[in-house]
């Protein structure tokens, strides 16, 4: 959940290796540092708290000379955040400093060993295990290369390392097991990386490493490794989206601004899936045999995505007839799935690194299911480890409360819905067409839904509830399902609790919470289900609720009887019409958050992307 960044070159690396963490910041951190080599030593500034400290520190960067370095954000998991448990670690005798992504889960049993063996430690993280091990394999060994790999075959659990040795000044050593690491290739200088946007402004061009990779790499240089220890070659990826989608570009957050890209995110992620008035989904193929014999579909996800997969079975279900079942991927491995080759297993994961969610494809592939990934990170580990994917095209998302990158994995449930409705004939082409034209105009209804004049209304719905404590958001069927992505969105950036519940679950238990001037929050869209929901939303007004309701145009008139606050919606196809009802929960969550004080791109404790379990 940490960033990391390495250069070698010609350069400063320090200024380099802070501007690269601070495009790396989105993924969540309480503690930065850098290493950096020069004059014969490892030069270590770290510090606790955020990134502008550690500038501070070193003068941006030009306090600390040298041309080779490593640098870290952490989040912390072993040891609570502080300067001593920050990265980079440097060994006992200080021949070597690594930097981690991951947890090291057998880091106790290796810390007995090395303290026998002389090593001491300075902090309480496992990471600082790495650094001696490979110092106590450098020493018996005498080269970095192969105390690394003797250290990495020791370790058990996840990683991503970069790793500098005072003796070897101008090379650094990174290693991959599921978690992120990237490296760019330069002219005269190379780079590793959590993510691109760390490196955009140097490069264009990287490779994505493979679990069990090794490189080793000076300025001019490069060797891959694989699993086994043999040289393999990488073919450099070019990146194509501008450095610009990863900068603010004159909104005051990176979620404001995703916000607004959404139409675009749907616009690009239409054109990719679809072709000449036909849903084609890329280069996968489901075929009628395959999807004849398939039982039972499993959605499975983290977060916003697992809401996405909610939603999903009801558009799975009514449009394909297939049973649909989502599942959180934190549980799915420990459930006991019943797997098969008649199950089919959809995994949904913005970054495509998710630690819980790839555990999960793991299991159901080894259970022979067939696994389809739906991810916006191209080569990502879950990419590459799924039968099919299905790509996004959300570009890059900063802010650490998801937007652009949970509609368009909600426009692919459409699809998906669509494409396997269509083979199997339940979904018939009058509708089909319906609903392909209704997708057309998806992108301009979202622009309508994000007015100057709507998002004014919204926020001054979250000026007047933003001082309550406690919110619920009741729904049917799929504005139920929406109605959990608010309530997190809620959570997540304002630090408000909040509950999702069907509306029809309100009698049988949670409507004893509901008290005078408690904050409800009505989902009401579904047309067969509105004068049911309004009937739950009398049932806590009697009992003293203040109800913000969100219903579509056409309704406005009726529901504005019953709420105390009102938002609207566009209408479109019930299909789609999920697309457009969650856009003012995101806005007013942000609004709210905003109204508390709290920093929207970056909550606190939270990460953008949960690369440990």
């Amino acid at each position: 959940m940490c960033g990391i960044v390495g250069y070698v070159g010609e350069r400063q690396a320090a200024p380099i290796l802070l501007d690269g963490l601070a495009k790396l910041e989105y993924r969540g951190y309480d503690s930065a540092g850098v290493c950096v080599f020069f004059n014969k030593q490892l030069h270590v500034a770290k510090t606790k708290g955020r990134l502008a400290a550690l500038g501070e520190m070193t003068a941006q960067g030009s306090g600390v000379p040298g041309c080779l370095g490593i640098g870290h954000t952490r989040w912390a998991t072993h040891g609570a955040p502080s300067k001593e448990n920050s990265h980079p670690h440097v060994s006992t005798n200080g021949k070597i400093s690594v930097v981690h992504n991951g947890i090291i889960e057998n880091y106790l049993f290796l810390k007995e060993f090395l303290r026998s063996a002389g090593k001491t430690f300075a902090s309480e993280t496992d990471t600082e295990t790495v650094a001696n091990l490979v110092e106590y394999h450098y020493e018996r060994e005498g080269a970095l290369f192969t105390a690394v790999k003797k250290a990495v075959a020791m370790l058990e659990g996840s990683y991503a390392l970069g790793i500098v040795c005072v003796d070897d000044p101008e090379r650094i050593v990174a290693v991959k097991k599921d978690s992120p690491l990237i490296f760019g290739f330069g002219k005269g200088e190379n780079f590793i990386a959590s993510d691109v946007p760390a490196i955009l402004k140097h490069t264009r061009e990287v490779a994505y490493l493979n679990d069990g990779d090794l490189v080793v790499f000076s300025k001019d240089s490069v060797e891959f490794y694989n699993t086994l220890g043999e040289r393999t070659e990488k073919v450099p990826e070019h990146i194509d989206w501008e450095i610009t989608a990863a900068e603010k570009g004159g909104y005051p957050h990176f979620m404001m601004k995703e916000i607004h890209e959404q139409p675009k995110a749907i616009r690009d992620t239409l054109k990719n899936l679809t072709q000449d008035g036909r849903v084609t989904l890329g280069n996968i193929e489901l075929t009628r045999d395959y999807l004849s014999g398939v039982r039972r579909i499993y959605i499975v996800a983290c977060g916003s995505a697992y809401y996405v997969g909610c939603l999903g079975k009801y558009i799975l279900e009514k449009s394909c007839r297939i049973p649909v079942e989502p599942v959180l991927a934190s549980e799915f491995r420990y459930s006991q799935p019943v797997l098969g080759e008649d199950t089919l297993v959809i995994i949904i994961s913005q970054s495509g690194e998710t630690a819980d969610t790839l555990a999960a494809l793991r299991e159901a592939n080894s259970m022979g299911a067939r696994t389809l990934a739906i991810v916006n990170v191209v080569g990502s580990a879950i990419a590459k480890a799924a039968s099919d994917v299905i790509y996004t095209c959300a570009g890059p998302e900063i802010a650490v409360a998801t937007t652009k990158a949970y509609s368009t994995q909600l426009l692919v449930m459409y699809l998906l819905a669509m494409y396997i409705g269509d083979i199997m004939g339940t979904f018939k082409k009058r509708e089909y067409d319906e609903v392909f034209q209704a997708l057309q105009a998806l992108p301009a209804l979202i622009s309508e839904t994000i007015t100057q004049e709507r998002l004014a209304e919204m926020q001054a719905c979250a000026a007047r509830y933003c001082k309550h404590h406690d919110v619920f958001f009741i729904g049917r069927n799929v504005d139920s399902a929406t109605c959990m992505e608010g309530s997190l969105k809620l959570k997540e950036l304002a630090y408000v609790h909040s509950e999702a519940y069907a509306a029809g679950e309100l009698k049988h238990g949670p409507i004893s919470l509901i008290e005078e001037n408690t904050l409800v929050i009505a989902v009401a869209t579904t047309a067969e289900l509105f004068d049911k929901t309004m009937s739950n939303v009398k049932e806590v007004k009697a009992r003293g609720a203040n109800v913000l309701g969100l219903t579509t145009e056409n309704y406005r008139e009726e529901i504005a009887k019953t709420v105390d606050s009102l938002l609207t919606v566009p209408k479109t196809h019930p299909l789609l019409q999920p697309s457009l009802n969650v856009i003012p929960l995101q806005v007013f969550s942000y609004y709210v958050a905003l109204a508390r004080g709290c920093d929207v791109d970056k909550p606190r404790n939270l990460a953008k992307s949960v690369t440990v379990e």
